[in-house]
């Protein structure tokens, strides 16, 4: 539905032998415009009818006691609100007058449509069962002096005392739609805590899935779950997200920007859970030292969203466009007087390296220290340095396989630089705004990103190098978002040592979107000099009438290598309709110049223009055994800066489609095409190098069909099954 006002031109009019009169009036209303034909009904709010004030008869103003209902048809239009006209419609028709009826007989009535006045703002959804219009939720927390026991079971008395959040609405399946379950949400806070604690009825306990009983760095997905937002800021950009399941798993990330979060990142927060009869309960504390916030800013943005698996079911405090995330919150005021503590972590650590020569009969050994320091300078600054860095402790990365002719992305696990990662992001590059467009892939998402730090500490081929010391400063201050990093590098095979510099400032402009910067100077794997500089915007809105959301990045950056002239540039423009239901959709540029060399950030594939667009629907089913369809395609080309086409990839999407109870099938035909300057080895034996495949240079086109079958992961018993049949390249 399209909220708007209606401008309606009323003109009452009867003449006869003995009485003539005439009465002109604008009358404003609030509409909404719908896809399916409905009536337009003249809804007085105050009343809910159109009162007669006067009639004039003869010439002589009489009160009239007579109410007169008035009904009409339109197709695509159903009035939600009548403004009173004295209020409104002063600007519109200053000399209008009350609407006048005479009684007996029936006046003559004309109403003349004159315009529709769309808005961004109040925001109806077209899922919502009800007319009434979203507003800005907003709640006072409840200080406490006698903090709760974190025990999973909600029975302290001082929980009777905290604010209690009750008015959930369904995000999933029908966004407005009356929960099938209760939930309850309860805030407490002190000096040092934010308590949240959680009451989750069930209809039918026994079926609550909670098959994860250990800490997942990625998700909790399967699970019955609540999922926790906060953006302290209150800034509609920024935020942490924390959830936990029947089970009190903990799950912890951080938004990298509000459609994208980083789960790698880990902090220290306490959580416990149980199940009884009536459902589920968790009890929440979350240290204010283990977040960033404003001292000053007494209202935090919040939110909530309970998951129940088996229904496909969110329940949640704020929603639009059927998601939650830091720019989708209420407000949770009364903030004061946080402890963030001295704000000091010491990360000591000792590695020790023993090597044995069997051969020459000898061996050594080397014990080397390493420190890591983090501190809150205030609330929302933070400062951290690190002397012999150890990485050691660090997860290993997933296997990935290659087998294209460019380079694989992997994402930072490191938790030195992951600290305020979200300020370091530059015009949204890589970011997961909606539904990728499976014509790309992770490391062309990613492609000319000006800054990303696994090029510190890691040599070309993934070996550590070692960090003899670095610092950084990073956070928030009024609108701005600053980062700055120092590190100073070894030595390694014949790279001299270096200094690496990292600067990055943006400022919050509009209502959600942001302006920046980035400077970086130092090559950690060259002994060549280099430097950058980025700028970016990335404007976004998620207010726009029906719940809509509209995303668009513009960004523009030049490197500057030593012994390199000319081509050192690269531009990028995105503009995304990342929409749950109905059309989405969106369209990509880049083009990255020949000698584009950003040292410290990432390029995948460089001399070239991409271009991808997708497009799609979803349908929302209101009732069945299915929960939504989808249909679309998406493309991606690659064309040479120099020699013209390269590649060309489009999937089509016929069906995909998901049940109530989340069992998936989706269907995916592949077109490729592709133009091989070069020869591309694809294959080389390591036992016998003379063993390889090469692919000859040419144009090459294949076809790829792909059947994916998955159940819902809250089963007890839950698989998936793929089929793939095609080509690749010259082969089958």
């Amino acid at each position: 539905m399209i909220p708007g006002y209606l401008v309606i031109w009323v003109k009452i009019s009867r003449g006869n032998s003995t009485t003539n009169y005439m009465h002109e009036s604008f009358i404003l209303l609030q509409v909404g415009l719908k896809s399916s034909h409905s009536r337009l009904l003249l809804w007085a709010q105050w009343l809910n009818t159109i009162k007669i004030a006067y009639s004039r008869v003869n010439g002589h103003h009489t009160p009239r006691k007579n109410v007169y209902q008035v009904s009409i048809f339109f197709s695509e239009i159903e009035i939600l609100k009548l403004f009173p006209h004295e209020q409104i419609l002063g600007s519109i028709a200053p000399r209008m007058k009350p609407l006048s009826l005479l009684s007996v007989p029936p006046p003559t009535i004309h109403i003349f449509l004159l315009t529709f006045i769309p808005l961004a703002s109040p925001e109806i959804n077209a899922q919502n069962s009800g007319l009434s219009l979203e507003t800005e939720k907003s709640i006072t927390i409840v200080r406490t002096e006698i903090p709760p026991t974190i025990d999973g079971t909600l029975d302290d008395e001082v929980w009777s005392q905290a604010t209690v959040i009750s008015d959930f609405l369904q995000s999933k399946p029908l966004e407005g739609a009356e929960p099938t379950e209760r939930t309850e949400i309860y805030l407490l806070y002190d000096d040092n805590m934010l308590y949240i604690g959680g009451r989750f009825w069930d209809s039918e306990p026994e079926r609550i899935a909670a098959g994860t009983l250990r800490h997942r760095w990625n998700r909790l997905g399967d699970d019955d779950r609540i999922a926790v937002v906060l953006s302290p800021y209150n800034d509609q950009r920024s935020g942490y997200k924390f959830e936990t399941n029947a089970n009190g798993v903990k799950h912890e990330a951080i938004y990298q920007n509000v459609s994208q979060n980083l789960p790698a990142w880990d902090t220290i927060w306490d959580a416990a859970s149980s199940i009884n009869e009536e459902g589920w309960v968790t009890e929440m504390a979350i240290p204010f030292k283990s977040i960033s916030f404003d001292s000053n800013n007494n209202a935090w943005g919040m939110n909530f969203s309970r998951a129940v698996r088996r229904k496909n079911e969110e329940i949640t405090w704020v929603s639009r466009n059927r998601t939650y995330n830091p720019s989708i919150t209420g407000q949770v005021n009364g903030f004061v007087g946080l402890d963030q503590g001295v704000g000091l972590d010491i990360v000591p650590s000792v590695s020790f390296k023993k090597r044995q020569n069997f051969k020459a009969y000898n061996s050594t050994s080397e014990t080397t220290p390493s420190f890591d320091l983090f501190y809150k300078i205030t609330p929302s600054l933070n400062s951290a340095i690190t002397l012999n860095t150890d990485f050691s402790s660090a997860e290993v990365d997933s296997r990935q396989v290659n087998l294209t002719r460019f380079g694989l992305f992997f994402p930072e696990k490191r938790r030195f630089f992951l600290q305020d990662t979200d300020i370091f992001e530059f015009g949204r590059i890589g970011g997961n705004t909606w539904d990728n467009n499976p014509a790309t892939t992770q490391p062309t998402r990613q492609n000319a990103r000006p800054f990303f730090s696994r090029k510190l500490g890691l040599s070309s081929n993934g070996q550590p190098v070692d960090l003899k010391f670095g610092g950084k400063l990073s956070g928030r201050i009024g609108r701005w978002s600053l980062g700055s990093l120092l590190i100073r590098q070894a030595e390694f095979e014949d790279v001299d040592a270096s200094n690496i510099f990292v600067g990055r400032a943006s400022a919050s402009v509009l209502d959600e979107s942001a302006i920046g910067i980035i400077v970086t100077n130092g090559d950690p794997r060259s002994n060549a000099s280099n430097s950058l500089v980025g700028l970016d915007f990335r404007y976004l809105n998620t207010r726009l009438p029906g719940g809509r959301t509209l995303e668009a990045d513009a960004w523009l950056q030049q490197s500057n290598t030593e012994g390199v002239d000319g081509d050192e540039h690269a531009f990028g423009i995105n503009v995304q309709i990342p929409n749950k239901s109905g059309l989405r959709g969106g369209i990509t540029l880049k083009e990255i110049g020949r000698n584009f060399n950003p040292a410290l950030g990432y390029v995948n594939r460089k001399n070239v223009t991409e271009k991808n667009a997708a497009i799609g629907y979803t349908h929302i089913m209101t009732g069945g055994f299915l929960d939504n369809v989808y249909t679309g395609i998406g493309v991606q080309q690659f064309d040479s800066l120099e020699e013209g086409f390269e590649t060309r990839i489009v999937v089509l999407r016929p069906l995909e489609t998901q049940s109530r109870s989340r069992d998936k099938i989706a269907i995916r035909y592949y077109s490729t095409d592709e133009s091989l300057t070069i020869p591309f080895q694809i294959y080389t034996d390591p036992s016998d190098p003379s063993r390889e495949i090469t692919i000859p240079k040419g144009r090459y086109s294949w076809d790829e069909t792909r059947i994916d079958f998955s159940t819902g992961g809250h089963r007890k018993f839950a698989g998936s099954l793929t089929y793939r049949t095609g080509n690749f390249y010259s082969g089958e």
